[in-house]
């Protein structure tokens, strides 16, 4: 029996170093959620969790454009249903306008209600959705995946000439009226051409949001195999560490116990 050096107490000593070791990584694992708490748990697993959060990030911030794109056709949609109102009154005051039995007077008023209409639908042309022009005609292209490929969404102009001309007809004449009859349909039927753009701009952005969110869970649910911890797998090994942890320090106890009895062999 030796004193100096104990070696029953240093291999308690090194057992009860690695447990605790151990058991502090089980509780940063379970208090975390997440399985790798420092890149030397799993560097290839770390990598590769990096690039599915930076695609996932890219993927949402995708999904949110998409989402922005859709609000702004909707917006769109909105003024024309309101301008195709409008231009069925006018189409209607100049029918009105063409009775051989209104007077200049009457055809006077319904040129008011006309021009009032038509200042209407060339206000709506002016407008825009945060700051962007609804609807000067120009094709705006959307980020539709991570990658940044984008669509093109065609645009609307309101300020052609289809529109423009019907806005400004004079119905206080027979003759005024009739054109402006056949001006207006010209219009109506350039709306409804336009109505059907927007509904294929938002038919196809409906499908990239699908698709989006389709990736976004696949990705989210690959960066979970990798980086998120099994709670009840974990929690088997923190309750197995933890025993070695009591168990290695009352072993520690008792080695170091020992020499004590060297003291029985002097008395």
């Amino acid at each position: 029996m030796v004193i100096n050096t104990n070696l029953s107490a240093q291999t308690a000593a090194t057992e009860l170093m690695q447990s605790s070791a151990a058991l502090s990584q089980s509780l940063q694992r379970l208090s975390s959620g997440s399985q790798i708490t420092s890149p030397a748990d799993d560097p290839a697993g770390l990598a590769v969790s990096m690039q599915l959060t930076s695609e996932l990030a890219r993927t949402t911030a995708a999904s949110d454009n998409v989402s922005d794109a859709t609000s702004f056709s909707q917006t769109q949609d909105g003024y024309l249903q309101q301008v195709n109102s409008a231009f069925s009154r006018m189409s209607e005051l100049a029918v009105e306008a063409q009775d051989v039995t209104k007077t200049t007077s009457d055809r006077a008023l319904y040129q008011q209600e006309y021009s009032a209409l038509g200042a209407y639908i060339n206000n709506v042309s002016t407008q825009s959705f945060n700051g962007v022009s609804l609807f000067n005609g120009a094709t705006l292209d959307v980020t539709t995946d991570p990658s940044g490929d984008t669509f093109a969404m065609s645009g609307i102009n309101l300020s052609n000439l289809t529109y423009s001309i019907a806005t400004s007809d004079d119905i206080t004449s027979l003759t005024g009226a009739a054109k402006a009859v056949s001006d207006t349909e010209n219009a109506i039927s350039q709306l409804a051409s336009d109505r059907a753009n927007i509904g294929a701009n938002e038919e196809s952005l409906s499908y990239y949001s699908n698709q989006l969110a389709a990736l976004s869970n696949n990705l989210s649910a690959a960066n979970s195999q990798i980086a998120d911890v099994d709670v009840a797998a974990e929690s088997t090994i923190y309750a197995k560490d933890n025993i070695l942890v009591q168990t290695g320090t009352a072993m520690l106890a008792q080695a170091n116990a020992l020499p004590q009895s060297v003291l029985k062999l002097l008395s």
